[in-house]
């Protein structure tokens, strides 16, 4: 059986990737290491693609595909998606190569056609909107040079900010003051922030302040709560914007959520996100991502090449068996 597409989601921690036929079947799946071409550049970023490619070709008994379908992480501008994809070409995996931002795996996973919007909140936070005619709906997610608030590391940060203040008596008291540094053992803010300024606490390690907000928000601590509720309105109001771009304001459409933020189910943040979306897009339908997103990928593969309904309908079961 010949490949028709070679799905790729690479994200900044691991890569999936999977060698599909025309008619949906899945011949072959391998995974990698992360994707990180700002740090290491493109064609190191690339060459570790390029491990677990080979193992799906191997798997799959091919050494080409005839469309590559590539959602990758750190491609956030139009520019870098065209730097990648060139990149990728140069490696001859497949004849036609698309490459777009991972965020649009999340939303094509989603929905049973290329319509819709995604909110992704991870690390960061990001949005893209899809319609079947091919307009794109999206964002340069770049963090505050961009206007982005929040994602999982920006709460953090945020929560460090209020709870510092809380302690030395410039900003209101917060429970904050006290959980976040207890997290790591540490008595105070104070412990907290020594240890972090001279790497005793290693800086990657404040991501796990963010569950740490959510349950102090859970317990009633009023700024933590005031952050969980800016980050829905952060939510809502990237999604409402790109429904509008995308002139589906008005129409019954899906608002995919999805990254480890917003797929823990967090019920102040869930419960807020849905009051919004009901006030300022009535007939938007939310609902949470579970799926991989390789499989966004390679429906996205399948939409290039023409492949009819039943194949998508048979990579999506691969993938709801797996």
């Amino acid at each position: 059986m010949s490949a028709a597409v070679l799905a790729v989601d690479a994200g900044n921690s691991k890569t999936d990737v999977a060698v599909v036929a025309g008619d949906g079947s899945v011949l072959a799946t391998a995974r990698g290491g992360g994707f990180r071409p700002p740090a290491v550049g493109v064609r190191q970023a690339v060459d570790a693609l390029a491990d677990a490619v080979g193992r799906a070709f191997a798997a799959a008994g091919v050494t080409a595909v005839d469309h590559v379908s590539a959602c990758l992480a750190n491609a956030d501008l139009p520019v870098e998606e065209e730097q990648l994809a060139a990149a990728l070409h140069a490696r001859a995996w497949g004849t036609t190569v698309v490459v777009r931002n991972d965020t649009f795996a999340i939303l094509r996973a989603g929905v049973e056609e290329p319509r819709g919007v995604a909110v992704v909140c991870g690390a960061g936070i990001n949005c893209v909107g899809m319609r079947p005619d091919g307009r794109v709906a999206r964002f340069p997610a770049l963090g505050r040079l961009s206007g982005d608030w929040g994602g999982g590391w920006g709460l953090a940060e945020e929560a460090l900010w209020h709870a510092a203040r809380a302690e030395d008596g410039r900003g209101a008291a917060t429970e904050l003051a006290r959980t976040l540094p207890a997290h790591f053992g540490l008595p105070t803010m104070y412990a907290l922030i020594e240890a972090l300024h001279l790497e005793r606490v290693a800086d990657a390690r404040r991501h796990e302040l963010t569950p740490v907000l959510f349950a102090t928000a859970a317990g009633g601590d009023p700024v933590a709560r005031a952050l969980v509720d800016r980050l829905a309105e952060e939510i809502v109001s990237m999604a409402a914007v790109a429904l509008t771009r995308l002139d589906l304001l008005d129409e019954v459409v899906p608002v995919l959520l999805g990254g480890g933020v917003l797929a823990a189910r967090h019920p102040q943040l869930d419960d807020r996100v849905r009051e919004l979306l009901a006030e300022r897009a009535p007939k938007a339908v939310p609902r949470v991502v579970t799926a991989r997103p390789v499989l966004g990928s390679a429906l996205l593969g399948l939409d290039h090449e023409g492949a009819p309904a039943r194949a998508h309908a048979r990579v999506r079961e691969f993938y709801e068996r797996v």
